[in-house]
């Protein structure tokens, strides 16, 4: 009876991990379908990340390290370069990008960083 309920639990263990995929798959992933969903954002007229970012006058190159977590929460954006553009139009579009939310959740405790250039 012993030996058949350790062999239950190792089967139950074995199946648990054969499910499970590799950390840099799954990251790969989500960073794929948050840089697919912000190209689209911002090729969408319509969008409210295009329409915050046409209110604000923000114009020019700026690239970003984003982090993402839990619900499709922005967690952290860092400015990476902006090139010559006035520091008030990169905090604006900082605090644009801290209030997006993608459209996707992302593993338990996870989050994943990124680098995304904004050219507008």
């Amino acid at each position: 009876m012993r030996t058949l309920m350790i062999l239950g639990f190792i089967l139950l263990n074995l199946a648990g991990f054969s499910q499970k995929y590799s950390a840099a798959e799954t990251e790969g992933n989500y960073i794929e379908m948050a840089r697919a969903e912000l190209n689209s954002a911002l090729s969408q007229q319509d969008s409210k990340l295009n329409k915050a970012i046409s209110e604000a006058g923000i114009s020019g190159n700026y690239v970003f390290d984003i982090s993402i977590r839990g619900k499709g929460e922005v967690s952290t954006v860092f400015i990476v370069n902006t090139g010559s553009q006035s520091i008030k139009m990169q905090n604006a579009l900082k605090d644009i990008i801290k209030a997006y939310r993608f459209s996707f959740k992302l593993p338990k405790g996870k989050s994943y960083k990124f680098q995304f250039t904004f050219n507008l």
